[in-house]
């Protein structure tokens, strides 16, 4: 089950995170509504490409060690922390390496931070747009024809959206509906899906 589309994108007052919601197995399209964006900590979302399995299990452990790291140091770890936990234990399975493909994104006291780690464990912080899976080509396209920084939070939906429908449209392991987190000082939000419509009508059909 692999064949994805996430991007995430900075914007002047914190991450956004975006994703389409297809799984396949080979030609057949095994899920229409899988889960490829995940909380895993207060202010802090992780997305996921890949194996299914292996992505699953990655957003379990890293909920589980940001977790413990608030309770034992009383106050949560940064962004480029979880990144290299992240980071440290893809390196120690290289062998028999997680099949995974992450950004890791959110807000913390150095502001707005945003990673890309590759399946053998290597991090990269992204200043301002990423995107990972099959559809990044031609989401990667969109982001870097279109981004500009100090964008307000509903340009930056805006253009996630129309970086993963475009990856939609061309890719085939990418399709179904489209997931979108905004994560700012204030709150980790997930957008529904008619406020996801609604950014539709400016992005060509």
């Amino acid at each position: 089950m692999k064949g994805t589309t996430t991007v995430g994108l900075v914007f002047q007052d914190g991450v956004v995170l975006a994703s389409e919601m297809r799984a396949t197995m080979g030609y057949m399209i095994a899920s229409k509504t899988a889960k490829k964006i995940y909380q895993i900590a207060d202010r802090i979302g992780m997305t996921t490409a890949g194996g299914v399995g292996d992505a699953q299990q990655m957003a379990r452990l890293m909920t589980v060690e940001c977790s413990l790291y608030q309770i034992r140091r009383g106050r949560p770890m940064t962004v480029g922390a979880v990144a290299t936990l992240l980071s440290n234990i893809l390196n120690n399975n290289r062998y028999y390496p997680f099949y995974v493909q992450l950004l890791v994104g959110g807000i913390d006291e150095n502001g707005p931070n945003l990673y890309a780690v590759d399946a053998l464990g290597g991090a990269s912080k992204e200043e301002e747009i990423v995107a990972t899976g099959s559809g990044s080509p031609m989401a990667f396209g969109v982001l870097e024809d279109r981004y500009q920084k100090d964008m307000n939070e509903d340009e930056a939906v805006s253009l996630a959206v129309r970086a993963v429908r475009s990856a939609m449209k061309r890719d085939a392991g990418s399709g179904e509906g489209i997931h979108v987190v905004v994560i700012t000082k204030e709150a980790y939000r997930e957008i529904g899906d008619q406020e996801v419509a609604k950014h539709f009508p400016a992005v060509p059909a």
